[in-house]
Formats: structure tokens, C-alpha cells, sequence
């Protein structure tokens, strides 16, 4: 399976805080686009949605912010998987602007059946899908999902 095409989002003014960086709570807004875009390319698009009555929810997440944004730029997320079991998916996102990491997330999801209102395991199609892209987790991650 080929990669997790990055994500790469302008930024609006208003996403801009009076400190005249991108204010925190557009990285969440951005991570979760870049979350979105992930589940798309493994097999979990809006129609899947729709169809399955599933969806991934997230559950657990642990930001860094390394480096402000600064009005103007554009922001690259690029996403790895990082670990699947059978509800569970991690992602590492790694935001840049500029060539210099600015901010990571990791995002713990369970796979949700939306009409039970419960987790429920991953399609097999979707998980082998994930797992085609499984990659080792950089040094820093591992703060999501240890119980």
C-alpha cells in the first residue's frame, strides 16, 4: 500500500491569537483533518461511514508543541501508523512549515459502531490496510494507550 499522502493546509486568519501565531486549538483542528485524511486512505472514508455505521473515534491524544506557526505559513502534516490491534489504531502525525517539525500528535482511536454506541473490531479489509502501513514509532512517542 502506498503511503499516507501529507496534508498541507494554509492557514486562515483567524486561526491567528494575539500572541500572532497559530493559536492552539487549530492544531488540534489540523491534526484531526490529518486524522481524517488517514482513515480516508485506509479504507474509512465518509461512505464508509455511511455504509458500515462505523466510524474511528479518538480516545486518547498527546500534543507537542515544539515551534509556533506564524501567520502566513503553510503547514505539511505527514502521518504514520504506528501500532493495530483489533479496534484499536495509533497514528503519529508530524506537522511542519517552513522544513522545521513544529508540532507532533499522537491519536489513539477504537473503531466504533455508531448505532450500538460501542467498539467493535476493525473490517479485516482496514486493518490489513493499516497494517501494510505499520511504521516504528519514533523515540518519542508511546504516550497514548498504556493503561
Amino acid at each position: 500500500m502506498t503511503p499516507i499522502p501529507p496534508l498541507r493546509r494554509g492557514l486562515r486568519p483567524e486561526w491567528i491569537d494575539d500572541n500572532q501565531h497559530l493559536s492552539e486549538a487549530y492544531y488540534v483542528l489540523l491534526f484531526g483533518d490529518a486524522t481524517e485524511h488517514a482513515m480516508a486512505h485506509i479504507g474509512m472514508p465518509p461512505a464508509y461511514r455511511e455504509r458500515a455505521k462505523c466510524s474511528l473515534f479518538t480516545v486518547e491524544a498527546h500534543i507537542r508543541y515544539l515551534e509556533q506557526v506564524l501567520p502566513g505559513e503553510e503547514v505539511t502534516v505527514t502521518t504514520q501508523v504506528t501500532e493495530v490491534d483489533g479496534k484499536r489504531l495509533v497514528f503519529w502525525h508530524e506537522m511542519t512549515a517552513a522544513g522545521r517539525l513544529r508540532a507532533t500528535a499522537e491519536i489513539l482511536g477504537v473503531h466504533v459502531d455508531l448505532v450500538a454506541a460501542r467498539s467493535t473490531p476493525l473490517p479485516g479489509d482496514v486493518r490489513a490496510a493499516a497494517e501494510a502501513l505499520l511504521a516504528d514509532a519514533p523515540k518519542e512517542a508511546g504516550r497514548v494507550g498504556r493503561r
